[in-house]
């Protein structure tokens, strides 16, 4: 999402924070509190005049979970000046659509555990090595 000042940047990650979508929920139970590989991840930040889904600003990784809205062509040029904005930034951006994040939630972790070169990283959860998805958690199918 592009946002023309910071105030109303800000603003607007704070409600995005607060009324999230269900693919985003179910993406951020997955990696908060650092239960992804032990990364911590930020969600609805403000970066420039962008704000990012998820972020690891230690990998310097921006992961966005794309709805039916960003397969319109106006939506698609948007994201490719927004993703070359983010990489001139710094940052890797990937993208999931929302059907696959809820379709299959473990595969779309280990595809960026791959990604980033974590793939055979243990899981941060003992209790289940190799299985990235938070203990309890269970993927659901959409």
């Amino acid at each position: 999402m592009e946002r023309k000042n910071t105030a109303g940047t800000l603003s607007f990650a704070r409600d995005q924070r607060r009324e999230p979508t269900r693919t985003e929920a179910a993406f951020w139970q997955a990696v908060r509190g650092r239960r992804f590989a032990g990364l911590k991840f930020k969600r609805q930040m403000a970066i420039g005049p962008f704000i990012a889904d998820f972020c690891c600003f230690e990998l310097r990784l921006i992961v966005e979970l794309d709805g039916e809205p960003h397969k319109i062509d106006d939506a698609q040029k948007r994201d490719r000046r927004r993703d070359a904005f983010l990489r001139s930034e710094g940052y890797r951006v990937l993208r999931f659509s929302n059907e696959r994040v809820l379709g299959n939630l473990e595969f779309v972790l280990r595809e960026i555990a791959e990604h980033v070169g974590l793939a055979g990283r243990p899981s941060s959860d003992p209790a289940s090595p190799g299985h990235l998805l938070p203990r309890g958690e269970k993927e659901t199918r959409g």
